[in-house]
C-alpha cells in the first residue's frame, strides 16, 4: 500500500491490534452517530417542548415513511464505502480514485430523483396509505416534503464519510458533523422561537445544517486526503465499478428498503391509536435511536476493518475482529439493561411536556423497560451485519431485510389485537424481531459461502 497515502488521516487496519484499531475508529464514529441523531432530538425535544404535543407526533409520524425514500440513497453510499475499503485494502489506490469519481455522481443523481418524488407523494402516502390523523397530517406532510427536498445534503455527506471511513479516516466526518449540528439547534430555535414557524422551521434548519456538513466535508477532503487529489485519468466511466457500487450498495438499499417499508406498515398501526400512544413510540423510537448508535458504530467499524483485511486476504484477522466485536457487544449491551430498568422514566420526560405529559411518559418508561431485555440479541445483529456487509456478502442484507420485515408488519398486528396487550405489543413485537433478526445474522455469519476460501 502507497505510504504516502497511509500516513495521511487515513489508517491501515490490516496491521495492529484489532481491539485497538475498532476502537480508535469507533469512537469517532460513535461521536459521529450522536450528532447526526442530535439533528432528529432536538427536532423531537422543540416539537414536544416548544410547539406542543400534536407538532411531536406530527414530526415522528413522518420518520419512518421518509426512511422508505432514504433507503436507495444511503444503501447505495454504504455500498460505496464498502468497495473502497476492499480497494484500500489490497493497495488499489488507483481504483479507490475511480470510486470516488463515479459515486459523486451515481449518489447526486439518485438522491435528487429520490428527493423530489418524496417531496411530490408526501401528502397522498401520509394520507391514505400512512393513514396519518387529520389534526397532524398537514404538519406532517410540509415536514416531510421539505426534508425530502434537502436529502442530496444528507446523501452526499454519507457518501464522502463513508469513502472516508473506507479508507480508515473516521475524524474528519465527525469534525464538520459537529459542527453543522450546532448550527442546527440554533437555527431550530431562532424559526421555532423568534419566527414562530413551527414544524416548517424545524425541517428547514436541518437541511440546512446537512447541506453544510455536506459540503464543508467535501471540501476539506479533496484539500487535504491524499486519496481524493484527483487527476484527470481518475475521471470517466468505470462500468466494473458502477457494477461492484450497485451490486453492493443495491443489496443494502434493499435491506434497508425493505426495513423501512416495514415500518410504514406499523406506522399506520401506530397511527390507529390516539395521539398519547403516537407520541410515546415516536419518543421510544428516538431513545432507541440513541442506545443504537454504540451498535451502530461498532458494526461500521467492523465494516470498515473487514472490508480492508478481506481486500488484503487477511482471514485470521476477520474472525479476530468478529471475536473482539462480539466482546464490546456484550459489554455494552450489559451495561445499558440496569440503566433503562432504573431511568427510563427520566429519561423520556427529556422529550416532553405539556398536555399529556404524564402518560406519555409512563408508556414510554415501561416500553424502554421492555425492549432493554432484547439487547443482546439486538447487539448479535450489528456485529454480523458489520462482518458481513465488510465482506461484501450481497445475500445477507436481502436475508436480514425480509427477516425484519416480516417481523415488523406479522408480530404488531398480531399482538396488538390481543386484549391483555393492546399497544403493548407494538414495543413486544419489536423484542421478537430482534431475536429473529439476530438469529438470522448469527446463522448467516457461521455459513461459509460467503467467505469466498478466506478462512
Amino acid at each position: 500500500m502507497s505510504k504516502a497515502v497511509t500516513r495521511s488521516t487515513s489508517v491501515d487496519m490490516t496491521v495492529g491490534d484489532p481491539t485497538k484499531l475498532l476502537l480508535t475508529f469507533m469512537l469517532p464514529t460513535l461521536f459521529g452517530n450522536i450528532f447526526q441523531q442530535f439533528y432528529n432530538i432536538v427536532d423531537t425535544i422543540i416539537a414536544g417542548r416548544y410547539i406542543d404535543p400534536s407538532a411531536l407526533a406530527a414530526v415522528g409520524s413522518t420518520g419512518h415513511v421518509t426512511n422508505l425514500f432514504f433507503a436507495l440513497g444511503n444503501g447505495l453510499a454504504t455500498g460505496i464505502g464498502i468497495v473502497t475499503s476492499q480497494h484500500f485494502g489490497k493497495g488499489d489506490i488507483k481504483s479507490v480514485k475511480k470510486v470516488i469519481t463515479n459515486a459523486f455522481i451515481l449518489v447526486a443523481a439518485t438522491a435528487m430523483t429520490i428527493g423530489v418524488l418524496g417531496a411530490i407523494f408526501a401528502f397522498p402516502v401520509l394520507k391514505y396509505i400512512m393513514g396519518t390523523p387529520e389534526y397532524i397530517l398537514s404538519n406532517a406532510a410540509a415536514y416531510m416534503s421539505i426534508i425530502c427536498l434537502g436529502f442530496v445534503g444528507t446523501a452526499l455527506y454519507n457518501t464522502v464519510s463513508y469513502i472516508l471511513k473506507g479508507v480508515g479516516d473516521s475524524k474528519t466526518p465527525l469534525f464538520f458533523l459537529i459542527i453543522s449540528s450546532f448550527l442546527n439547534v440554533i437555527m431550530d430555535l431562532v424559526f421555532v422561537l423568534v419566527f414562530d414557524m413551527g414544524v416548517v422551521g424545524l425541517a428547514v434548519a436541518t437541511i440546512t445544517a446537512q447541506a453544510l456538513s455536506a459540503l464543508s466535508s467535501m471540501t476539506f477532503a479533496f484539500l487535504k486526503n491524499p486519496v481524493f487529489k484527483l487527476e484527470k485519468a481518475d475521471f470517466g466511466f468505470d462500468k466494473d465499478i458502477v457494477v461492484k457500487c450497485f451490486t453492493l450498495g443495491g443489496s443494502m438499499a434493499l435491506q434497508s428498503g425493505l426495513i423501512a417499508l416495514s415500518f410504514v406498515v406499523l406506522q399506520r398501526v401506530i397511527n390507529s391509536f390516539d395521539y398519547i400512544i403516537v407520541a410515546a413510540f415516536t419518543t421510544t423510537s428516538k431513545i432507541e435511536n440513541l442506545v443504537n448508535l454504540q451498535f451502530k458504530a461498532l458494526s461500521d467499524s467492523l465494516s470498515s476493518y473487514t472490508g480492508q483485511n478481506f481486500g488484503a486476504r487477511k482471514g485470521d484477522r476477520v474472525k479476530e475482529g468478529y471475536k473482539r466485536g462480539m466482546t464490546m457487544m456484550l459489554i455494552y449491551a450489559i451495561v445499558m439493561i440496569p440503566v433503562m430498568l432504573l431511568f427510563s422514566g427520566s429519561i423520556v420526560s427529556i422529550f416532553v411536556k405539556g398536555e399529556g405529559a404524564d402518560k406519555i411518559i409512563y408508556y414510554g418508561g415501561t416500553a424502554m423497560k421492555i425492549l432493554s431485555m432484547f439487547y443482546l440479541p439486538l447487539g448479535t445483529i450489528y456485529v454480523c451485519r458489520g462482518i458481513l456487509n465488510g465482506a461484501g456478502d450481497a445475500l445477507f442484507p436481502a436475508l436480514s431485510g425480509a427477516a425484519e420485515m416480516v417481523g415488523r408488519v406479522v408480530f404488531p398486528l398480531a399482538l396488538c389485537s390481543i386484549p391483555f396487550l393492546g399497544e403493548w405489543g407494538l414495543w413486544v413485537s419489536t423484542g421478537i424481531t430482534w431475536t429473529i433478526v439476530g438469529s438470522t445474522a448469527f446463522a448467516r455469519y457461521h455459513s461459509k459461502d460467503w467467505r469466498k476460501g478466506l478462512f
